[in-house]
């Protein structure tokens, strides 16, 4: 009978260092895919103006704003339905739909168009920056921030998205 004896104990560095590059080798992540964008349809054409009619019949309702107008004009109105919480934290279809509403303001501003977008996150609609893949969440913007009790001031909003896109690489900024 042949007994063959190796010792480890040379072999000992070449063994963590092979441990040591296979733990350390990359590893590659799975990536989100690619957003996919396209027009709103019917719809979410109707949604978004069922959420438009929520926002202006509080708005109406509280303050007598016959109407919303999608611009600059609408902010001091929006601000004043966040500021005296006509809507609680737990409405989210209402909050959104101010989002959509402040959204129809941004649109108004910036080099943005409402489109739906479907990610990792979903189907929604979004704002689309352009024809980049760049977009602002309007829908949850505000709900978001005060479901966590945040405060929410959209002028500030409205300066730091335009801020935003103005750094983004010159071929899309505005």
């Amino acid at each position: 009978m042949w007994i063959i004896r190796i010792s480890v104990v040379p072999m000992l560095p070449t063994i963590v260092l092979l441990s040591f590059v296979v733990g350390c080798s990359e590893q590659k992540a799975p990536q989100a895919p690619m957003p996919k964008f396209r027009e709103l349809s019917h719809e979410d054409e109707t949604r978004l103006a069922q959420q438009r009619t929520v926002v202006a019949a509080a708005a109406q309702q509280r303050y007598g704003t016959s109407v919303l107008k999608k611009t600059m004009a609408d902010l001091p109105v929006l601000q004043r339905l966040i500021d005296d919480r006509v809507f609680t934290k737990t409405q989210t279809y209402e909050l959104q739909s101010l989002g959509i509403a402040f959204g129809d303001v941004l649109a108004n501003e910036l080099p943005l168009r409402w489109v739906t977008v479907t990610d990792e996150y979903g189907t929604d609609p979004t704002l689309r920056f352009k024809g980049t893949t760049v977009q602002i969440n309007a829908l949850t913007m505000i709900s978001k921030r005060i479901e966590k009790d945040e405060e929410v001031n959209l002028s500030e909003l409205l300066r730091i998205t335009r801020e935003q896109l103005t750094r983004l690489p010159k071929s899309d900024n505005l």
